[in-house]
């Protein structure tokens, strides 16, 4: 049986939070830093920063609220974020995706982050790392 960790929703309301919460309940190896981006994130789910080898499930306690929390708001603060750090040439797609996000359309941090997960389980591009997402 997959080893199964619970994040609770009500503890964060930005994507930084996110990832110490992440970090707080998985307790992972932090020789490495604070988890800087969704990039860090999507590697850590591969394994070898202390996550279990053969997977494990991850359970969102409340969800709905995260899905609230890291709506078009959070969004939009980090596309502003990553618009004044991105490569010049993709400032113009990142534009796009704040206007976006600022009218309330596209993707939100919270679909970002399920995707990622997601993409680690059963039916994603990296299945083989057999993480679980459980939305609750």
């Amino acid at each position: 049986m997959k080893p199964i960790y619970e994040i609770d929703g009500s503890r964060f309301s930005t994507l930084e939070d996110f990832f110490d919460e992440f970090h707080r309940v998985l307790a992972l190896d932090y020789s490495y830093g604070r988890i800087p981006n969704l990039d860090a994130f999507d590697d850590i789910l591969q394994g070898g920063f202390g996550t279990p080898e053969g997977g494990f499930t991850i359970k969102w306690k409340n969800s709905r609220l995260s899905r609230e929390r890291l709506g078009y708001p959070e969004t939009a603060r980090q596309l502003e974020i990553r618009l004044q750090r991105c490569h010049p040439s993709n400032r113009t797609y990142v534009a796009a995706d704040l206007a976006a996000a600022k009218n309330s359309t596209g993707s939100t941090v919270f679909d970002w982050l399920v995707e990622i997960i997601r993409d680690h389980g059963s039916g994603g591009q990296q299945a083989e790392d057999g993480v679980e997402l459980v939305l609750d």
